[in-house]
């Protein structure tokens, strides 16, 4: 569509500019006060029109039963769960592993642009995105392969700052503004719905605490890539709070279950997982418990605006 992209006037856009420079500055503000009240409660039956959009922490990968193998997608995933207990039957669920900002506009192999499931009756939005934009797989592969040099050190961390600055802060910022255009597209192109932008489970210890050998990082890098998780986050609340959406917050209520944990207690597999799950990713528990934080989300909602 030719507005998805077009740049907001007048007071909105000096509001966008301002909570962007936020996030991209590192301030941690409260969002909150940026997010109207919704339009919708996000419904509840037949008449909803609920469109999931997002990368594999939204699909599922590796979770029974798998209804697409290209993209990774369960139908156990968050978005499903959701839609069941809210007994919508008008469900559309697009998030495809492996997406970034870019797939939003653009074709995943035989998978059509995502934005292209919304329409102007949408009801119900949720967007989980960000983590491949700012290079989640390749600081994995790069910080377990860094591990091995000195496993009680922080080399990931030396790694990322060895051109002066922190270079996975640096891609933070450079992802906010493609999570902005996106939430105008999704505004663009379904102007009455309720829009959720789902943020990120914990992966990794909250307390910093390392569990090396069986996640592959080095000891003091347990707590920079917990903080780089959170920064995602932060910079995910902002953005959707300067553009009319609301924020779940997942990682709060994951706190206790990244990988770390024995596996009866984990809701995030580790690079080799025990449950059926792709390597740091969320398992059937981890799914559940994002949906459970989205439909706490849509009920906190029920009845406003």
């Amino acid at each position: 569509m030719a507005n998805d992209t077009r740049p907001a006037g007048g007071a909105r856009g000096r509001r966008r500019a301002a909570v962007l420079g936020a996030a991209l500055g590192g301030c941690a503000l409260v969002a909150a006060s940026t997010t109207p009240a919704a339009a919708h409660s996000g419904g509840h039956g037949r008449d909803v029109s609920y469109v999931a959009l997002g990368d594999s922490y939204t699909s599922g990968p590796g979770i029974p039963r798998q209804v697409d193998a290209d993209c990774g997608r369960s139908d156990h995933n968050y978005p499903s769960l959701v839609a069941a207990a809210r007994q919508v039957t008008g469900f559309t669920d697009v998030s495809c592993g492996g997406a970034t900002t870019a797939q939003m506009w653009q074709a995943q192999g035989t998978h059509a642009p995502q934005l292209d499931a919304l329409r102007r009756d949408t009801d119900l939005v949720t967007l989980q995105i960000g983590g491949n934009d700012a290079g989640f797989g390749s600081i994995i592969g790069t910080c377990a392969r860094l591990a091995s040099q000195d496993p009680a050190g922080n080399p990931c961390e030396r790694s990322y700052h060895a051109s002066g600055y922190d270079q996975l802060a640096l891609a933070v910022v450079r992802t906010a503004p493609k999570v902005d255009r996106v939430l105008r597209a999704v505004h663009a192109r379904a102007p009455h719905a309720r829009v959720i932008v789902v943020g990120y489970p914990d992966l990794l210890p909250d307390d910093g605490s390392g569990c090396y050998p069986q996640v592959p990082f080095a000891q003091r890098d347990f707590g920079y890539l917990r903080d780089t998780e959170k920064r995602l986050n932060l910079m995910l609340r902002l953005v959707a709070g300067v553009n009319r959406a609301e924020y779940v917050d997942t990682y709060g209520p994951t706190v206790g279950h990244d990988m770390c944990k024995a596996p009866a207690d984990r809701w995030i597999e580790p690079l080799q997982p025990a449950s059926p799950a792709a390597p740091a990713h969320p398992n059937a528990k981890g799914e559940a418990a994002m949906a459970q934080a989205v439909l706490d989300r849509l009920d906190s909602g029920r009845g406003r605006g």
